[in-house]
């Protein structure tokens, strides 16, 4: 071993076993000096705007000279008015109830024992990321409100922005005389850094949490060491169904798609019923091409919409995060969610109808994390959900599924309370 990679070794230990006394300080920390320190962050994340924004610009100006693409540029980008967004979110944390300690459920048992179960942090979460350094402050405040550390692992692209950020972040932690090692970035992009995250930093870390493409989530799933809650990528479906109020069907197919394209909830299949795709598809697909979308259809959607292109097997399972849209004409809904069991990821899909029995048979039958009816698929958020932010939309079925707050960060313990009870 290298000079270079024992270093990097000693270092991330070292930041591992940071993290777990910072977790402990949060775990013993009052709910109010937590929530104080969340106020702060925020205070902070504005007093250094001029420093993250330039740090921002920086990013931008590397990841475009290098060929990035506009919707991933569009992912990273910070502005005054973003910038502002990411402090009011993390303000909207703080006045979340917190989670650490309420009890979820109590009852006694015939031989008088008191039993509750008690909402404890996980203990050191570890975040690995790509491209949103607003994931930077989210993730560390709702870590702060759940009583966890966090590693904050973001990706190379963003590196400058997201120093800045946790530059404010430790400042604020100082404020409130709580360690800095509850919020930690490794000191390296070295890829080598991850690989050591992966193995649990000895026995370090006892959650990682992956928010990213197909590529980074595979292999964060394939080479852990420890519990991972996945978080896959969104391919998100609208329904069109025959039952669908037209103004009702345009107006959400167009804003699942368009409102912003490079979010995990951004619609990447439209399905229309064929009972009505002849008289709604081609609205459709004129208010979508109309704002920009390029539309791949099967053989059926391009008889209804002259110019449309053809999709091939592959536009089915694409995450395009661009002004790109897959559409199918389906027979039913049956058929549409056949679809979405073959080809979707579990993430975000909705239907758009006015028959309460098909949108109730569509709950039912469609298992993923979020299910929408007559809603738009860009909901798919924790602020949206009441939750002030979110570490990510989680397409697991365990520990948490959704939209992952800070109740989601956390796990229980029992607390058996007797009297000198004794078992025979």
């Amino acid at each position: 071993m290298d000079d270079a990679a024992f270093n990097l070794e000693t270092a991330m230990h070292a930041l591992g076993q940071r993290a777990r006394a910072g977790a402990e300080a949060l775990r013993l920390a009052p709910a109010d000096q937590r929530t104080a320190a969340i106020h702060a962050m925020a205070a902070r994340l504005r007093a250094d705007a001029r420093a993250i924004l330039d740090a921002n610009a920086e990013d931008v100006r590397i990841a475009r000279a290098n060929g990035l693409s506009e919707p991933l540029i569009d992912r990273m980008a910070l502005d005054a008015k973003r910038l502002e967004g990411v402090a009011a979110a993390v303000e909207a944390i703080a006045l979340i109830p917190d989670p650490v300690g309420a009890e979820m459920a109590r009852w006694t048992r015939p031989n008088g024992l008191d039993i509750a179960r008690v909402r404890t942090p996980i203990g050191v979460i570890a975040m690995i990321y790509e491209s949103r350094p607003n994931v930077t402050a989210d993730a560390a405040a709702l870590c702060i409100r759940s009583g966890n550390a966090v590693i904050l692992r973001g990706g190379s692209e963003c590196a400058l922005s997201n120093r800045a950020i946790h530059a404010a972040i430790a400042k604020a932690l100082e404020d409130v005389a709580l360690p800095a090692s509850c919020v930690q970035i490794p000191p390296t992009t070295d890829r080598a850094a991850v690989g050591m995250i992966l193995g649990g930093l000895d026995r370090a870390v006892d959650l990682i949490i992956p928010r990213g493409g197909k590529s980074l989530v595979a292999r964060v799933q394939a080479e852990a060491r420890v519990a991972v809650l996945g978080h896959l990528e969104g391919l998100c479906h609208v329904y069109v169904h025959a039952g669908a109020d037209p103004a009702k069907a345009r107006s959400i197919a167009l804003n699942a798609k368009m409102r912003r394209v490079s979010v995990c909830g951004a619609a990447e299949t439209l399905l229309v019923d064929a009972a009505v795709a002849g008289s709604l598809l081609p609205a459709i697909a004129e208010d979508l091409t109309a704002a920009g979308c390029e539309l791949r259809g099967d053989r059926r959607a391009q008889s209804l919409v002259p110019g449309m292109t053809a999709a091939t097997d592959e536009d089915w399972i694409t995450e395009y995060l661009a002004p790109i849209l897959a559409v199918r004409v389906v027979d039913g809904i049956d058929a549409a969610v056949d679809h979405i069991r073959t080809h979707g990821s579990g993430h975000t899909d909705a239907i758009v109808t006015e028959d309460a029995k098909a949108a109730e048979a569509f709950v039912a039958n469609v298992d993923s994390a979020i299910v929408l009816v007559n809603a738009s698929t860009q909901f798919a958020d924790g602020g949206e959900f009441g939750f002030g932010a979110e570490i990510g939309i989680a397409t697991d079925k365990l520990h948490a599924r959704g939209p992952v707050g800070a109740e989601q960060l956390t796990t229980y313990k029992y607390v058996v309370r007797g009297t000198g009870q004794t078992r025979p």
